[in-house]
């Protein structure tokens, strides 16, 4: 399939969910729904026409607002869906009902960013520790690291 049948399927299958598509290069479509509509959309990319190797999930602080980037591979190129949410309401919907090995990627954008994915199975902190002060979320640009007081056996206090 080329990246222009591709582009084409996307458009009669997704139609007025995409808020924009492109094809910038070779081997490469970026595709932007709402969050809205992100679960729908998973369905259609898996069901009708077949895309189902994610290969990860990424997330952006742009400010004011998160974008994820779903990237997907598949045998001619890669694909990736863009969906942005306010810092306001960080709420995305978990596309594990449509694609379940979404759920580690989506356990990290939890942890990372502090974006909440509603309706994920397993909703456990997965790269930080139990410990882990709330509210703090290591790739959010406000997050502040501070430093723990170094303790030297036997040194002074």
């Amino acid at each position: 399939m080329t990246d222009q049948e591709l582009v084409e399927k996307l458009k009669a299958g997704l139609g007025p969910m995409i808020v924009e598509i492109a094809n910038p290069a070779q081997r490469r479509i970026f595709l932007t729904v709402e969050a809205k509509n992100l679960v729908a959309a998973f369905s259609v990319i898996r069901k009708d026409i077949g895309l189902t190797f994610l290969s990860t999930v990424s997330g952006v602080d742009l400010g004011d607002s998160f974008e994820i980037l779903y990237h997907l591979g598949h045998d001619h190129g890669n694909m990736n869906v863009r969906t942005r949410i306010t810092k306001a309401y960080p709420h995305v919907a978990s596309i594990c009902s449509v694609i379940p090995g979404a759920i580690l990627y989506e356990r990290e954008i939890q942890d990372m960013f502090g974006i909440v994915v509603d309706g994920i199975p397993d909703p456990r902190p997965l790269l930080l520790s139990d410990d882990w002060p709330a509210g703090n979320h290591p790739l959010r640009k406000d997050w502040k690291f501070e430093r723990p007081q170094e303790i030297i056996p036997g040194g002074k206090k």
